[in-house]
């Protein structure tokens, strides 16, 4: 397998004696330190120390080099998809804080037309309250003038009857007219006029009664209003003693009387939204006399309003 320098042979033959028959010789060599690193990797249990094999190690290397160099392309590829991916995520949450400022704009667009809105609807209500209240106490200052100018009895009667019990008493019957002027002293709305029944009262009994009709009064005017107070067969039990002995003389009978009622007034500055009322409650002292029937009697300086 390796040849033989002629050193070794020379002192091969030198130091051994002569022989004879000559045999042939074998030398064995060993190996060096890196053939038995070839050895080592390259024989199998089964083979010569005699035969090398060093394409397994060649091609460990080759593989190990292949596969260094795949793990760093796969490496360089994993890094430039996560590079990718990152830069995609990057963008995502970019376009995701774009929509959401866009959103917040408008969300803060929408809360600030709301606000905007609110605060015009209460700033109207306040100016409408404020305005309101000014016609309202501006309506207040305009009373109307309200005067009892007088009472006319017509006619005056008592006679015997009796009641619808059947019990057996004096019957009045009266039939009178009131006389009223009113006056709205308003520049900027009319009013609507109603009373109560007008009553005439003996005391605590009722004699007669009437009823005004409901009219409108336009701004700075005034009108007459003529009410009827009727009593028709009204039982007296006694309780008109100043009668009781003049039944037959009446033009001498003197009976003291109230008229009592109230004027209710209401003025519509704005619609059913501002509104003004009035009331005034009139309570009237008279005297009927026999002597002065048909007649009218003067109540301007005899009445009290409150």
């Amino acid at each position: 397998m390796h040849a033989k320098s002629d050193s070794e042979v020379t002192s091969l033959d030198a130091s051994s004696p002569p022989r004879s028959p000559r045999r042939p010789l074998y030398y064995v060599q060993s190996p060096s330190q890196h053939d038995a690193e070839k050895m080592s990797y390259g024989s199998s249990p089964l083979g010569s120390p005699h035969h090398y094999h060093c394409s397994p190690i060649h091609h460990s290397r080759e593989s190990s080099t292949s596969r260094f160099s795949a793990s760093v392309k796969n490496s360089k590829h994993a890094s430039a998809w996560k590079k990718i991916h990152r830069d995609l995520e990057l963008r995502a949450g970019a376009d995701a804080e774009d929509d959401d400022d866009d959103d917040d704009d408008f969300y803060n667009a929408a809360d600030g037309r709301v606000r905007l809105y609110l605060c015009l609807a209460f700033a109207f209500v306040v100016l409408f309250t404020v305005f309101s209240l000014i016609l309202w106490g501006a309506g207040r200052s305009y009373k109307p003038k309200i005067i009892v100018e007088n009472v006319v009895f017509r006619s005056f009667n008592i006679q015997a009857g009796m009641d619808q019990t059947g019990v057996p008493t004096d019957m009045l019957s009266l039939n009178s007219t009131i006389r009223i002027s009113y006056r709205n002293p308003a520049t900027f709305f009319g009013v609507h006029v109603s009373s109560t029944p007008v009553e005439l009262y003996y005391y605590q009994l009722k004699v007669a009664s009437g009823q005004m009709k409901e009219f409108y009064q336009s701004r700075k005017s005034q009108r007459s209003v003529v009410m009827v107070v009727l009593g028709h067969q009204v039982p007296l039990y006694g309780g008109v003693s100043v009668v009781g002995g003049a039944k037959d003389h009446l033009e001498k009978v003197a009976v003291p009387l109230n008229l009592t009622f109230v004027m209710r007034s209401r003025g519509y500055i704005l619609g059913r939204l501002v509104k003004v009322k009035f009331l005034k409650s009139i309570r009237c002292p008279v005297i009927l006399r026999g002597d002065r029937l048909a007649k009218p009697l003067k109540l301007v300086d005899s009445c009290i309003y409150k």
